[in-house]
């Protein structure tokens, strides 16, 4: 089997009874991504040559080394011995197979029910949630002391005052994966907080 360039497309040349065929690579079990780019290394090699650049160019350089790697993954693939004709400079090299030949790709069921649920951090997620608890309920318990020496009234604007503003954002934050936590810990901690507030007019 040889890899060659004609006319900007990638041609694989073998003989069977009928003589020499050139084929394209789309006709063979070589994978659609390793077809396309052969096409795609014969366009860039059908242009270096109709430029005339030196075959000791760069350009001329890095096609003939792409052209021998796809001949290398051709080889593995098909496991056979693979000639490349390099066409800036018309050597031709032969690449052997590898030991092992490649696995041809493995098409893998695609999950169609939507992304995996990461296991949900009990720990860490509680602890946050008994962090802000514990901060809410000293606030609001605090504020309310402070506010109920002057004035029940005041006491009770200010905490329906702060209930209001939080609430948006608890609302908000219940169903974020981190902020959930601390959404919970608001609203353990108000709770809380108005218990505690209940038990000292008692």
């Amino acid at each position: 089997m040889e890899l060659r360039v004609r006319d900007g497309r990638a041609v694989l040349a073998g003989n069977d009874e009928s003589g020499e065929r050139e084929v394209d690579p789309h006709s063979l079990p070589l994978g659609a991504e390793l077809a396309e780019a052969l096409h795609e290394w014969a366009k860039v090699a059908d242009a270096v040559v109709r430029t005339e650049t030196p075959a000791d160019g760069v350009a001329g350089a890095l096609v003939a080394r792409r052209g021998k790697q796809l001949a290398g993954r051709i080889a593995a693939v098909m496991n056979a011995t693979v000639s490349y004709t390099d066409p800036v400079s018309g050597e031709l090299v032969s690449v052997e197979a590898p030991d092992e030949p490649a696995k041809a790709p493995v098409q893998t069921a695609v999950d169609v029910s939507g992304p995996t649920e990461e296991p949900t951090p009990w720990g860490t997620g509680l602890t946050v949630s008994f962090i802000t608890a514990a901060i809410v309920t000293v606030t609001v318990v605090s504020l309310s002391l402070g506010l109920g020496e002057t004035s029940h009234w005041l006491a009770l604007v200010a905490n329906v005052l702060v209930v209001g503003g939080l609430a948006p954002s608890v609302w908000l934050g219940r169903r974020v994966p981190v902020w959930r936590w601390v959404a919970y810990g608001v609203v353990t901690g108000v709770l809380v907080a108005w218990l505690v507030l209940i038990l000292t007019l008692l």
